[in-house]
């Protein structure tokens, strides 16, 4: 179907990097840019190609090298690197996932940050995290199993926080409201005992 209709835009703010070589944008060097034929968020140097688009009357459009190559009929030779654990797209784990949720985010004495966060089905025991829903590479991954969990909220500005403890790390976590706090910490006393939840679709949070 690639090229004979129109895809569906992924949006600019659902994504923090570009979503074919993971580059983080920034509004000087790197800005967003669409792919016509699959509509994912690229950068310039990844949209910087042309093909004719069926939907479009067969009019030249710009699109990203993978489409490129599909559209001409060209294999990339080059044999794909096995990814790393970071690079798992986000919207393939959040899709199934035991939960996922905007969460804020402190790691030592750095500012809060908003973060998306999910725990796959796969691997129930780590938490991703994601500057947005549709990035297509990790900021972090925590391996939760003996962590300590601590669900004192520190400050009244964050009253829904709790903090993941072991050894020297410690990670800080606020959710928008008690409901998903209480959510989260359900999965997470779990996952640090090296246990699943049985019932992982009633935690699915949109």
């Amino acid at each position: 179907e690639l090229g004979k209709r129109a895809p569906r835009w992924i949006r600019d703010n659902e994504v923090t990097m570009c979503m074919k070589c993971k580059e983080p944008f920034n509004a000087l060097t790197r800005r967003r840019h669409h792919c016509r034929a699959c509509g994912h968020v690229v950068c310039w140097k990844c949209s910087d190609y042309k093909a004719h688009l069926e939907y479009d009357g067969n009019k030249l459009n710009k699109v990203c090298k993978d489409c490129y190559h599909v559209i001409i009929g060209c294999t990339d030779s080059e044999e794909k690197k096995r990814r790393g654990i970071l690079e798992i797209e986000s919207a393939e784990v959040s899709g199934n996932s035991v939960i996922c949720s905007f969460l804020q985010y402190m790691e030592k004495s750095k500012p809060w940050q908003k973060a998306w966060c999910v725990i796959p089905k796969q691997e129930a025991l780590v938490l991703y995290m994601y500057g947005a829903p549709q990035d297509v590479k990790a900021l972090a991954t925590i391996p939760l199993l003996g962590y300590t969990v601590d669900d004192t909220p520190k400050s009244a500005d964050l009253p829904h926080s709790f903090k993941l403890t072991q050894s020297k790390s410690v990670h800080s976590f606020a959710a928008d409201n008690e409901e998903l706090k209480q959510k989260w910490l359900k999965v997470i006393h779990l996952a640090v005992k090296g246990e699943t939840p049985e019932c992982q679709n009633e935690l699915q949070v949109n």
